[in-house]
């Protein structure tokens, strides 16, 4: 029963089930297959199997109990429906120099083997002491020549604070080390790589919100949930705290497969299988219940739940986590479709409106509306939107206009004509085929109306570009916008670190991209970073800037791993009219920007409680703009 059936949701979910050892593999796949799963995790050997212990052992011709030859099930059963689970007893940091042997030999011989029947991923068990040098460095050297399967590291979702809370007091953790650092030590020694990822064991217990965040910017691949982490409803059947719901929630939204693990601790009838309230499978057959049903049923109950996803998730679906480099409309002209994209965000023009209307008022008063005429420049007027709504604007408030659309991109000219002389507008409008720094104007304009922001507010050289045109408006001038900031904060995405990673260069890590960030852990509330106001009365205007920032990091949280830093932008457009994608105060149903993402070369660890401390740089040339960050965990 795939999570993912119903077709509202972003992305599949499955739904697996761990299972001990049995070499009747067809046996296995049958009876859970049925029963309700997707998919099996499941041991390739014989546990009680030690390389030391066979006859062959020393003359290397050793063949291990496997469960069953790759015969006993089609290949695209193998691929589909399994997930190979290794050896539990293996501990290659043991001091025990046999058992350490066999570790390795075992480990090498499981991948091979699932390497051979094509499984997308092999789950491997949780290190062991505080040690896991050996084991690291055995799978890093395993990864090197991996095919495509992904190895998932077992990890314990622990961490000894005083907020693992839940309904379920779980007093065996104390003393536990947090498990995010075992995982963080591992994946150092394994450099990151790709290939290597997470399946995160659920316990009764749940560590604080802020240290739970941190793992949504991870690899995590998999929820292993245990059956004594539900709880009991009032009519018998397994459930699960409210904190767990909200957690099993954010693993459907990142599309985090669920693993029931564990033996069934709830008494419920075993006979033929029965719905309750909870249930949704419409698929509903006179089958042998399978012993773990409840507890699937329930996380379908939470999938199902679950509200659909807004249209604008649903548009931006395909851009998450996708590297973009920023547009340069400056130097480049963009083509019809871009525009087109930009063209359909509706709710950035009413902004726009909104603020040309109130700069209208205030500029004319009523007794003068139909006595004077308001010049207003469009610079960088693409194919009409800021016309238009300037346009509409003056209709609202009854104002007269004369308009100015300033457009270097010379194809976007030709369907600027074409509006103007669709809509009528020719004794209002006048086209201007020009950048903006070379026109001389034949008047001085009492508005200056542009949409040159980027992501990050300045990055596509709003400030260069709104100083060059500053000389054609007047002294008491409005600029919409009038004023913007760019803000930033510490992430942990473990996915676009690898990305940037993967074209094995320093380039790519001083580019700064447009992204739709998805699988992220945001550590630390925004701050501020550089402000600009135009228009720039000032004698001395120097858009170069520095600004050194520190944050602090929920101690709560842990440790945690900066692999960069997003980028967002406010700004007002006029008084009190908004616009932006900084998280707390970002334009609803807006999507004209995604933030951006500045990538660490070398990721930060920062230690609980110790502050982070950034410095950034914008750098002003004759011929080119930077950014610049410097990363120091103080």
């Amino acid at each position: 029963m795939p999570l993912g059936e119903r077709g509202d949701k972003s992305d599949s979910r499955y739904s697996g089930v761990e299972t001990e050892f049995n070499d009747d593999m067809p046996q296995i796949l049958s009876f859970n297959i049925d029963g309700g799963f997707d998919f099996v995790v499941s041991p390739l050997i014989d546990p009680s199997y030690r390389p030391s212990l066979s006859d062959s052992y020393n003359n290397g011709h050793v063949i291990p109990p496997f469960a069953g030859s790759d015969l006993v099930v089609s290949p695209s059963q193998w691929s589909s429906r399994v997930v190979g689970k290794i050896s539990s007893w293996i501990d290659l940091d043991s001091e025990d120099q046999i058992l350490q042997k066999d570790s390795e030999i075992a480990l090498k011989q499981e991948i091979a083997w699932a390497s051979h029947l094509s499984l997308q991923a092999c789950l491997l068990p949780t290190p062991k002491g505080s040690s896991c040098a050996n084991y690291a460095r055995c799978v890093n050297q395993i990864l090197q020549n991996l095919n495509n399967m992904q190895l998932w590291l077992r990890i314990p979702l622990e961490k000894c604070d005083d907020d693992a809370t839940n309904g379920v007091s779980d007093h065996s953790n104390r003393g536990q080390i947090d498990s995010w650092e075992t995982w963080n030590h591992f994946r150092l020694l394994c450099e990151h790589h790709n290939q290597l990822s997470i399946g995160l064991d659920v316990l009764c217990s749940l560590p604080s919100a802020n240290s739970l965040g941190r793992w949504f910017g991870e690899p995590v691949r998999a929820a292993i949930i245990h059956t004594n982490s539900f709880l009991t409803n009032t009519r018998g059947y397994p459930c699960l705290s409210k904190r767990h719901q909200k957690l099993m929630t954010r693993f459907f939204n990142h599309s985090i497969q669920i693993v029931v693990s564990g033996a069934p601790v709830h008494n419920l009838p075993t006979g033929v299988l029965e719905l309750d309230a909870n249930h949704t499978d419409n698929h509903i057959d006179s089958i042998q219940r399978h012993p773990l049903r409840a507890y699937l049923d329930y996380v379908a109950y939470l999938y199902y739940k679950m509200e659909p996803l807004p249209d604008q998730e649903r548009f931006e679906l395909g851009y998450r986590d996708f590297l973009q480099s920023p547009l340069q409309p400056l130097m480049d002209n963009l083509e019809a479709q871009t525009y087109e994209t930009f063209e359909k965000d509706t709710v950035k023009y009413l902004q726009y409106q909104r603020a040309i209307s109130k700069a209208l008022l205030d500029r004319i008063s009523d007794e003068d509306a139909s006595k004077i005429t308001t010049v207003l420049m469009v610079v960088g007027a693409g194919r009409g939107p800021l016309v238009r709504a300037s346009l509409q604007a003056a209709e609202e408030t009854g104002r007269k206009l004369r308009v100015y659309a300033v457009e270097k991109n010379p194809n976007a000219i030709v369907t600027l004509h074409s509006l103007v002389k669709m809509e009528g507008w020719e004794n209002i409008v006048t086209i201007v085929s020009s950048d903006m720094r070379c026109w001389d104007a034949p008047e001085k304009a009492d508005i200056l109306v542009s949409e040159l922001l980027g992501s990050f507010g300045d990055n596509e050289l709003s400030p260069e570009c709104l100083d060059g045109a500053q000389r054609f408006l007047k002294q008491d001038g409005i600029s919409v916008p009038s004023s913007y900031t760019s803000f930033i904060q510490p992430v942990t995405t473990s996915k676009l670190y690898n990305d940037v990673k993967s074209y094995k260069d320093l380039v790519h890590f001083e580019t700064a991209y447009v992204v739709k960030l998805h699988h992220v852990a945001r550590l630390a509330p925004t701050q501020p970073v550089f402000t600009f106001t135009h228009p720039d009365n000032s004698t001395t205007k120097c858009n170069q800037r520095y600004k050194k920032i520190q944050f602090e990091i929920p101690h709560d949280t842990g440790a945690v791993m900066v692999h960069g830093f997003a980028g967002y932008f406010d700004s007002m457009l006029y008084k009190d009219v908004h616009l932006g994608i900084e998280p707390s105060t970002a334009t609803p149903n807006m999507f004209s920007w995604f933030p951006i993402f500045f990538p660490l070369r070398t990721p930060v660890c920062v230690q609980p409680g110790a502050p982070l401390e950034v410095h950034f740089w914008r750098r002003c040339g004759s011929s080119k703009l930077s950014s610049d960050n410097s990363c120091v965990d103080a």
